[in-house]
């Protein structure tokens, strides 16, 4: 005999529908992806679980804020439910049936009178639940309920307000949820170790959750965090989605807050997107509700903990080493450089690269959003922009540090992205005495360098005529290094370019170096060659009469490619 039962959802003013059910767990709420999908603004994303076995079945409340009610009264955390027991669920009624049951037998007294809807239809089988999705949510449910009593146990945010030690609030916060796991051992699910549940539950109340592990393993270079119930990461440049997941929303606007406080940042429904960093330096961003649609996104770009140098390019095959001899040589020669690429392409890491080259005796300014460049020289000054205040005040933009900077007595200055106004000041002043600038711009080719230049200088508010502007850039740029993610995930330098001078109204421009690629592996990975072009820098003789060496036989294309 069959141990499926039937599950009939009552909504006044509609017909009843009739499901078959197997042996299972069940999730209930409005989210697309519970296997029980109710939408109504009173039924949470993920509202409650139902429970469906041989020996009996349950219902689980998930700290919904409308609540779960079985025979009208509103239940808490997890209770049995009977054949025949109405389980109400905002304006949804649901009951569980035998359709294995005696015709003979009274069917139950109803506790809510609805109008007698028409004969329903045949039952149609709700696809059963993923043994992995069953565990997953077995899982959840019970780190629920630890969260829960933990923090009715101890109350994490007033030790942390009142500045206990980190070490000591770990402490007491470990032997609390020891206390807690011990006394519900019995109802762990097989395989799940006590040990790593205390680890996850600590990680999400004190740390950034399930996301620990990612940003410990060296491999993984970007984080993705889409609503609590997806998680994605980069690793060796292709996406893979993760099994972690986060206990609801407020879990990760918790961590969220947790990252953007001690920055003097803050997010909430008046600024519903903010730019932070981590203590290491790793880029954050994240967008929450009402912006987003599927709830809190967090987006993390990690830095390996020991940056990047230029023999690491060469090695991950990014770069050869004669394109590395020539970008050295010109960021000492004081060559004004625009590192561009698209989006994760690798542009924030070329830069840091490109800045190891700089001389340890020259004073250098660093100006970003938020500070991500870790230079080894020691004569370096981070500044870092500011957003307004909870009024919409205070604001301290790029431009107002570039403009800033020209009065520190610089002898380099780094900005970390030129995205607006702050390239008319960034060219006035490579034009005015501070070369050897270094800078990185979204771009799809270094040809589209210019014309993000002119649109960027325009949105700084004044009116100057093309040619003017031209005339600026063709003067201050002398190098564009651009970088692309390849199909593979890998990451290439695919032109070093010099722009040349005006001529009419167009800047003229030549590659030096080019990566071309000739196809792709069977194992995905792409096939190329990093090929000089045949064009000489016209600073040749610049390099020499500087005192610096550069091989002039990397410039000849009769030498071969290099891979």
């Amino acid at each position: 005999m069959s141990d499926a039962l039937q599950l009939i959802i009552t909504h006044p003013g509609r017909d009843a529908a009739v499901f078959t059910v197997d042996p299972g767990i069940y999730t209930i709420g409005r989210d697309e992806d519970c296997l029980i999908h109710l939408v109504h603004t009173d039924i949470a994303h993920r509202h409650a679980i139902l429970t469906v076995a041989p020996e009996g079945s349950w219902i689980e409340d998930l700290d919904s804020e409308s609540g779960t009610l079985v025979n009208r009264r509103r239940i808490h955390g997890r209770q049995g439910v009977r054949i025949g027991q109405p389980i109400a669920i905002g304006p949804f009624e649901l009951m569980l049936e035998n359709p294995a049951a005696p015709a003979g037998n009274p069917a139950p007294e109803p506790v809510m009178p609805v109008p007698a809807p028409p004969p329903p239809a045949p039952p149609v089988a709700l696809p059963p639940p993923p043994l992995e999705n069953t565990e997953l949510e077995r899982r959840r449910s019970i780190k629920q309920q630890i969260h829960r009593e933990l923090v009715n146990r101890l109350d994490i945010k007033r030790l942390a307000a009142s500045r206990v030690a980190q070490a000591e609030l770990r402490e007491r916060a470990v032997k609390t949820i020891r206390a807690i796991v011990a006394e519900v051992s019995a109802r762990l699910p097989l395989g799940v170790s006590p040990d790593s549940l205390v680890k996850e539950i600590c990680d999400e109340a004190l740390g950034l959750g399930p996301l620990e592990d990612f940003l410990a393993d060296p491999d993984i270079t970007e984080i993705m965090v889409n609503g609590p119930n997806h998680v994605y990461f980069e690793k060796k440049g292709k996406l893979v989605r993760s099994s972690q997941t986060f206990m609801n929303d407020d879990s990760v606007l918790a961590i969220i807050e947790r990252i953007v406080s001690p920055l003097g940042r803050r997010i909430d429904e008046s600024q519903p997107y903010v730019d932070a960093r981590l203590p290491d330096g790793s880029r954050v961003n994240a967008i929450i509700h009402p912006l987003s649609l599927i709830g809190p996104c967090l987006t993390i770009r990690k830095f390996s903990k020991t940056p990047f140098t230029a023999p690491d390019l060469i090695r991950f095959g990014t770069m050869t080493a004669e394109m590395a001899q020539l970008v050295d040589v010109c960021v000492k020669l004081r060559k004004n450089i625009i590192v561009s690429g698209g989006t994760g392409s690798g542009k924030t890491t070329l830069l840091n690269v490109l800045s190891s080259f700089l001389p340890p005796d020259e004073r250098i300014v660093t100006i970003e959003d938020a500070a991500e460049l870790r230079l080894p020289q020691e004569h370096v000054i981070p500044l870092e922009a500011r957003p307004p205040n909870i009024e919409g005040r205070g604001a301290i933009t790029i431009r107002d540090l570039v403009r800033n900077a020209l009065r520190m007595r610089p002898d380099r200055i780094v900005i970390g992205e030129c995205r607006g106004g702050e390239a008319l000041d960034m060219l006035q002043a490579m034009n005015t005495g501070h070369d050897g600038s270094l800078t990185t711009i979204h771009a799809n080719t270094p040809r589209d360098v210019i014309s993000r230049m002119e649109t960027m200088v325009l949105m700084s508010g004044v009116d100057l005529p093309v040619r003017a502007i031209r005339e600026q850039i063709a003067a201050a740029i002398h190098l564009i290094v651009h970088i692309s993610r390849v199909s593979d995930g890998s990451r290439k330098v695919t032109r070093i370019t010099e722009i040349v001078g005006l001529e009419g109204t167009q800047v003229t421009m030549q590659d030096i170096f080019e990566f071309r690629q000739t196809g792709v592996e069977k194992d995905g990975r792409v096939k190329g060659t990093f090929h000089p072009t045949g064009a000489v820098p016209t600073f040749l003789e610049e390099i020499t009469a500087r005192g610096l060496r550069i091989d002039h036989g990397i410039f000849d294309p009769q030498r071969g490619a290099r891979t």
